[in-house]
Parts: C-alpha cells; sequence; structure tokens
C-alpha cells in the first residue's frame, strides 16, 4: 500500500476510533469544513495522540483499515444491489424505504442518517454529489474517492453533470434526463444502476461482483458481463 493511500486510510480509521471513544461528537465527514492542506500531518499526530492516550492502538487502526478497504468497500452495496435486481418485492421495499431495507440485510449508516435509493431507468440516470462537504454512505460504499470530496466534482457535478459523466466515460444521450441529487448529514442517496444486459440466469453474488462503486455513485454504469462468466 503506498504512502498516501495509507495515510488516507488511517487517517479514516483514526476518526472511527475517536468516535468510538466518544471524545468527538461528529466524527463522520459531514462536518462541512474544508479539509486541511497538512492533513497527513494532522492524521499522524492524531494517531500518536490517540495510542499514547489508550484511546487506540496500532493494531485497532491497522484492524479498521483493513475492514473498510477488503471487507465493507463498496460490496454491502452490491448486495443490496444484486438482491434488488433478483427480487422484485425487495426492490420495491428498496424504493419506498432504502433506510428499512437496507438494514434487511444488515446494512445500515449513521444514526439519524435517512438512506434513499434512487433508480436509473432507460430514460432517467441519477448522479449523487456532497456540495457541502462530502457526506457518504460508509457502511455501504466504503471509503469515499478522492475525487467525490474534491471541489471541482461538487461543484461541476451541479453545473455540467453531463460533462462530469462524459470525463467518467459515461456518456449519455440527450433524450435521457440526469437527476443530480445533493446528500447532507441527515440524507444519503444510493443509485441503484441498471441491471446489464446477457445477466439472465446468473446468481445473485455473480450480479453482485458486476456492480462498482462508481455506479452506486452515478458516474458510471455497469458494465454488462464477458460471454459465458458469471453464472452459477
Amino acid at each position: 500500500m503506498d504512502t498516501s493511500r495509507r495515510d488516507f486510510l488511517t487517517g479514516a480509521a483514526t476518526v472511527a476510533g475517536v468516535a468510538a471513544s466518544g471524545d468527538v461528537a461528529h466524527a463522520d465527514d459531514h462536518q462541512h469544513q474544508d479539509v486541511p492542506s497538512d492533513v497527513a500531518l494532522r492524521v499522524k499526530s492524531l494517531e500518536s495522540l490517540l495510542v499514547e492516550k489508550g484511546l487506540v492502538d496500532s493494531a485497532a487502526v491497522d484492524a479498521l483499515v483493513d475492514a473498510y478497504e477488503h471487507k465493507i468497500g463498496p460490496r454491502n452495496g452490491a448486495r443490496v444491489v444484486a438482491r434488488a435486481w433478483v427480487d422484485p418485492a425487495y426492490k420495491q421495499r428498496l424504493l419506498a424505504n432504502g433506510t428499512a431495507a437496507i438494514a434487511e440485510l444488515g446494512y445500515g449508516g449513521s444514526n439519524g442518517v435517512d438512506l434513499r435509493v434512487l433508480e436509473n431507468t432507460a430514460m432517467v440516470h441519477n448522479l449523487v454529489v456532497c456540495t457541502l462537504c462530502s457526506c457518504y454512505i460508509w457502511a455501504i460504499l466504503g471509503l469515499p474517492p478522492v475525487w467525490y470530496k474534491s471541489a471541482p466534482y461538487r461543484s461541476r457535478a451541479i453545473i455540467d453533470p453531463r460533462g462530469v459523466l462524459r470525463e467518467f466515460g459515461t456518456v449519455l444521450p440527450e433524450n435521457i434526463e440526469v437527476r443530480v441529487w445533493d446528500s447532507t448529514a441527515e440524507q444519503r442517496y444510493l443509485v441503484l444502476p441498471e441491471r446489464p444486459a446477457g445477466t439472465e440466469g446468473f446468481s445473485e453474488e455473480a450480479l453482485a461482483s458486476l456492480v462498482t462503486r462508481d455506479a452506486m455513485i452515478g458516474v458510471a454504469k455497469v458494465t454488462p458481463p464477458q460471454t459465458g462468466g458469471g453464472r452459477g
């Protein structure tokens, strides 16, 4: 793991450790303030202080880093999407009450946060952003990508959503409506991508393997599988 990636993941894990200790009232990333330029130094200092005070230890930080990078990631969200693709009744519940339906699978967000699921269709494409900061569904999507928190994405997603999508390689016909949803500390969004053609007969697990984080934010579509793969 490269240094910058390790610093970023450690920062996320350290914040999680602080939140668990009760020393920070709002440890989530929706504090609506700019990230300091010397964030790496601050993260290291905070981690050292927490270790010194016995609030966290290096092993705990490493465990949290591993959990977010390898166990949580976008896998939880992918399972939600796959279930909706194979179970029409679940999909209906998911679109009606995302928070409750996602909780059925054992996943959730921060306390008091409403999770709304937005369905992409042949005529509507949804895109999620947080213009104030970088509010994000960590428990469903894992660590937020750097670009999601960047000022250019946060502003241009509102001003020129089609241009942003093109930069991600998602070119939509003009007759498709693009809807942009602005997340807040209380309201967050998950995109339910269209199920790609050629996945008839695929297992739920195989379908989940096709779903990416970017598709659940809305900057990408789910790529159709290669011929002959994914069944079973």
